[in-house]
Parts: structure tokens; sequence; C-alpha cells
């Protein structure tokens, strides 16, 4: 009895846990990517500050910054993926600065979601600087010159507003306790834009977020 009660418990926490453990992933099997674009200031309060990041210096003038672009099954995600690709060479990661702030995230995120993606590292950043180009960031944001308070339905607004083949069903905002983190716009495998599967549209539940100014 105990050992059929292991196995339930366990069975009920792959089941539970997302379906990115739920099958073996393999490089080029998903559906659609999710373009993750983190808002520079809330990074640098929360991580940045504390490891001297270049991206977070006084007269940077950064908002918004790639985080990252995510392969996604309709339900659940891949990751870490064996591929037959080439690793990046740490020019090619450091090149990636100007679009993602440094290239250590640029090679994580290479490790953990490009080698899924089914594209060599060169195609793979290429996607995420042909996605980055692609979504237009509000001009509201630029050069926030002092903190607001936002209500995340409103940050969706300024970027359907500015992207129009945009729908409330493709972006998402999420935050980290009262600050903003992240705007996820969902995206087909051709980077148009399409609307995200239910697992990843969990908007901020917050009345509003706050937006650090610009540095």
């Amino acid at each position: 009895m105990r050992g059929i009660l292991k196995g339930v418990i366990l069975a009920g926490t792959i089941l539970s846990g997302g379906a990115a453990v739920a099958r073996e992933p393999v490089a080029g099997e998903f559906d659609y990517y999710v373009l993750s674009l983190s808002w520079s200031s809330s990074w640098c309060s929360a991580t940045g500050d504390s490891r001297d990041a270049e991206q977070c210096e006084p007269g940077q003038g950064i908002d918004f910054v790639v985080h990252g672009l995510w392969p996604q099954y309709e339900n659940g995600w891949p990751q870490d993926c064996r591929t037959r690709e080439r690793d990046p060479s740490r020019r090619e990661s450091q090149a990636m600065e100007d679009v993602m702030g440094s290239g250590g995230l640029a090679w994580y995120q290479w490790q953990k979601h490009g080698r899924c993606s089914g594209l060599s590292a060169r195609g793979y950043y290429q996607a995420i600087r042909d996605a980055a180009e692609l979504t237009e960031i509000p001009a509201v944001f630029d050069d926030l010159t002092r903190d607001v308070r936002v209500p995340p339905a409103v940050i969706e607004e300024a970027f359907i507003e500015t992207n129009p083949d945009l729908t409330r069903d493709g972006i998402t905002v999420t935050c980290q306790g009262e600050d903003l983190q992240e705007v996820r716009i969902c995206l087909t495998r051709d980077l148009e834009p399409r609307a995200c599967a239910p697992d990843a549209r969990r908007d901020c539940s917050r009345k509003s977020v706050l937006m650090e100014k610009v540095r």
C-alpha cells in the first residue's frame, strides 16, 4: 500500500508540475514561442544591483530587455533539450548584450530554451533579435523619469495600441511582489502574434504594479 501511495503521489507531482516534465523534450518539436520582455529597473533592484550588472549603472537608459524566447507546447513547454547544434561562442553570446542586457543571460537562455528550438545557436540568437525588432515598445515607457504605479491592463493596452496585431489573449503581464516583472508576448514559430495557450495566460493579479524609473 505504501508503495502504491508513493507512486500515486509521484504521478500527481509530475502531472501537476507542468507539461515541461510530462514528455521527453525533443529539439524542434514545439508549437509556438513566448517572447519575454523584462523591465530592466525591476530586475536591477531585485538582482542586478547585487551583481554590479552593467545594465543597471546610471545613465544606461534601458527600459525593457529581452529575457528570453521560449519554445512552448499548447500545454507546457520543453527545456534542456538535447541537440546536435554546437553551443555559441563567448563572443556570439556577448554580442547579444544590446538586446538581452548581458552575454551571460543569452548563454543561459540558449542552454535552457534555445536548444529546444531546433535552430543553431546563431539562428536562435537571430530569432531573438527578429522577435524583439518586430515588437515595438510603447513610447510612453521610453526614458521613464519617475516611478509610477500602473494597472497591468494599462500596460497590455499600451502594447496592443503600439502593435495592432496583438490581442488581449496574446499578451500577459507578470509581477514580482509589487513590481512589474515582465511583459510576455506569444508568437507563432514564424514570429507572428498569436493567442497564448491557457497555461501561459496568467496575468498579474495586482490592481497596479510599480514601474521604477529608467536608470
